[in-house]
């Protein structure tokens, strides 16, 4: 047995009836050729069958995404991977070390793949994820299912159902409701289709977990060609109805003479408005886009966010934070 069918194995817990009769449910509509909400451990998804162009144009349509955006193609066992894509042994070697996780892998593509889920590329992003409810849906649809974050193109990426029937409800056919994502943040993409590991984005699986495991350094992208096959770059993302700064400090001359929040791992000077202070960088990333909704909807005018480190879960942090103050 493998790491990753252990790692399965050890994961399989108990899903009430109910639910998976509305799983069932979901997987008919997934090859219907409908749209479906469903919990990741990284964020909700918008769920339709990778393979079914007409499906997939529908998600673009949902979010409102360019459609050079390609997306991430969600499979339940590596023979559905090795169905959409051209494996080598890095990427097997990446897969059996942190599948089921938060790391996507982008690869070849087999023609099998229509143009519009691979934003018309030759590469597709895979990933595996660490859900049971996800997993299930796509074991019981039986088809690869491409999903993006479940909320409208460039805003704060859903990590509860509540979310994303206020962002796309009128655009799914249903919502499978998973509590609360344990990660946060989207996956890391890696490239892996050619000589060199390049990190076209980070996420869940920080660079030095991947470097370490394969005892090589992780490029970072360097061109816009690179950045091309990654899902989920080019744009700005992540971005609340207010607007964001970053600080280094415990303030900004941005703020002043404003109703302002507060979002960092110490305490801010002055009095904000609203102020959210995080145990350490862990849980400010797992709350990040949480906690951008919330102010939202407050008396605030402005969020004041405090830079991470960027070591470990810390990068991914301040990549989403970067892009939603629009830097």
């Amino acid at each position: 047995m493998s790491r990753m069918e252990e790692k399965l194995e050890g994961r399989k817990t108990g899903i009430d009836g109910e639910m998976l009769s509305e799983i069932g449910l979901a997987a008919q509509k997934i090859l219907s050729g409908e749209l479906v909400g469903f919990p990741t451990e990284t964020v909700y998804g918008l769920g339709a069958n990778a393979l079914d162009a007409e499906a997939v144009t529908k998600i673009y349509s949902a979010k409102g995404r360019p459609s050079d955006n390609p997306l991430i193609i969600h499979v339940c066992d590596i023979k559905m991977a090795e169905s959409v894509v051209e494996l080598n042994w890095r990427a097997r070697f990446l897969m059996d070390t942190f599948w089921p996780g938060p790391l996507s892998l982008v690869l070849k593509a087999k023609e099998i793949v229509p143009h519009v889920t691979r934003g018309g590329l030759d590469t597709a992003a895979i990933r595996m994820p660490d859900n049971p409810i996800a997993l299930e849906l796509i074991r019981a649809a039986g088809v690869p299912i491409a999903a993006p974050s479940a909320n409208r193109s460039g805003r704060p990426s859903p990590t509860d159902a509540v979310t994303v029937r206020e962002d796309i409800g009128d655009s799914v056919s249903m919502v499978l409701d998973g509590g609360p994502a344990v990660v946060g943040l989207e996956s890391t993409v890696l490239d892996v289709s050619g000589e060199d590991p390049v990190l076209l984005r980070p996420g869940g699986v920080s660079k030095e977990e991947i470097e370490k495991a394969l005892h090589i350094p992780v490029l970072l992208p360097c061109d816009g060609e690179s950045i091309k096959r990654s899902p989920g770059t080019r744009y700005r993302h992540y971005a609340p109805g207010i607007p964001l700064v970053l600080t280094d400090s415990s303030y900004s001359n941005e703020a002043e003479g404003k109703k302002w929040a507060w979002i960092g791992t110490s305490e801010p000077e002055h009095s904000p408005a609203v102020k959210i202070i995080f145990r350490d960088t862990e849980e400010y990333a797992k709350e990040l886009f949480r906690a951008l909704r919330v102010i939202e909807k407050s008396e605030a005018e402005i969020i004041v966010a405090q830079i991470p480190d960027e070591t470990g879960i810390g990068r991914a942090l301040k990549d989403r934070l970067v892009r939603a103050s629009g830097i």
